[in-house]
């Protein structure tokens, strides 16, 4: 740690909780701040609630709290809200939303863990960004608030100053993201080393493989086209050649997909494609071999795809996979 970073003045991340928030959303991000203070940053975290209660987390244990979310005056410089299990599904409670909204006012960033984004979406604070959440509950995102742009397969949104992470250790990734702004990549990756996580899924990349976005489709027809797709993703693949496989029409395929998946065939392939190409470049393979076996044709339609999907270039994804993969790291030390 430099001693640029030790004169800095400390940095305020207010954390909001409630009944019923998840645990781990809270205990996530925490670690990552606190294991950056035993290599010389100087995070002050304030746990807050609606009127400076301790609340019930979601596995029933109760977490103490610092402060008054509604006090007046109360800012941060990093502000957290948590998620829980039970925003999604009923109105969010008008006096956590006012708190969230006031405290955002007064703070520096504003970013929401997991299904906390449904808190910062009912304060208003995401109208017209781009944000995310857990997969679970993106489309319900969209629908209660179309004024946002939901970005359902993000590990991790930034848009200004406000960021929005997906399910559960997506928090992890995030605090990653926020601390390597603070204080660099080198300090961003002692602490995730220290923890043994990964450093870091860039914010675009997929909450999960295309291939495990839920349940297989229902109809047969679908079936058939997803298990051809993941045998080799490198073959034609266009719409014609699905269908015929699939004994369809392409507008009868094109009409299922749309029903069952709300995607189109060409976008699921080429979700398919992207998640083999990661795949082979973590197994260590070229840039070259992986847009090969992945079915990218080319090198540089392989980049353009990475650099579209997540804002990097298929080598720096591979170096920031194998910085991650360190014997050091995996030992624990």
């Amino acid at each position: 740690m430099s001693s640029r970073a030790r004169s800095r003045p400390p940095h305020r991340v207010g954390v909001v909780v409630f009944d019923g928030v998840k645990l781990l959303d809270v205990a996530g991000p925490s670690e990552v701040f606190s294991e950056a203070n035993r290599i010389g940053t100087d995070y002050r975290l304030t746990l807050c609630s609606v009127g400076g209660r301790q609340v019930a987390s979601s596995t029933g244990l109760r977490i103490p709290v610092d402060a008054d979310a509604s006090s007046a005056g109360l800012g941060f410089d990093t502000l957290l809200v948590m998620g829980g299990d039970a925003l999604p599904t009923r109105p969010i409670d008008p006096a956590l939303r006012d708190a969230v909204g006031d405290l955002a006012a007064r703070s520096g960033r504003v970013c929401s863990i997991c299904t906390g984004a449904f808190i910062l979406a009912a304060a208003g604070l995401l109208d017209g960004r781009r944000a995310t959440t857990h997969w679970r509950h993106t489309q319900l995102l969209r629908r209660a608030y179309p004024g946002i742009a939901v970005e359902p397969d993000a590990i991790f949104v930034r848009d200004g100053r406000t960021f929005t992470s997906a399910g559960v250790t997506a928090g992890i990734d995030l605090a990653l993201a926020l601390l390597e702004d603070d204080h660099g990549e080198d300090t961003a990756r002692q602490v995730a080393q220290s923890l043994v996580v990964f450093l870091q899924r860039p914010g675009g990349q997929s909450q999960f493989s295309p291939t495990l976005l839920g349940p297989r489709p229902h109809t047969s027809e679908l079936r058939t086209v997803f298990d051809a797709v993941a045998a080799d993703p490198a073959a034609d693949h266009s719409v014609p050649v699905l269908a015929a496989l699939a004994s369809l029409s392409p507008r009868h395929l094109t009409r299922l997909f749309r029903e069952e998946l709300g995607t189109t065939p060409a976008k699921y392939v080429d979700a398919v494609r992207f998640d083999g190409a990661k795949a082979a470049l973590e197994a260590g393979r070229s840039v070259g071999e992986a847009a090969e076996l992945a079915g990218y044709g080319s090198a540089e339609t392989l980049r353009r795809a990475f650099v579209s999907h997540l804002g990097v270039s298929p080598r720096t994804y591979q170096q920031r996979f194998r910085s991650a993969q360190r014997p050091d790291a995996a030992r624990g030390r």
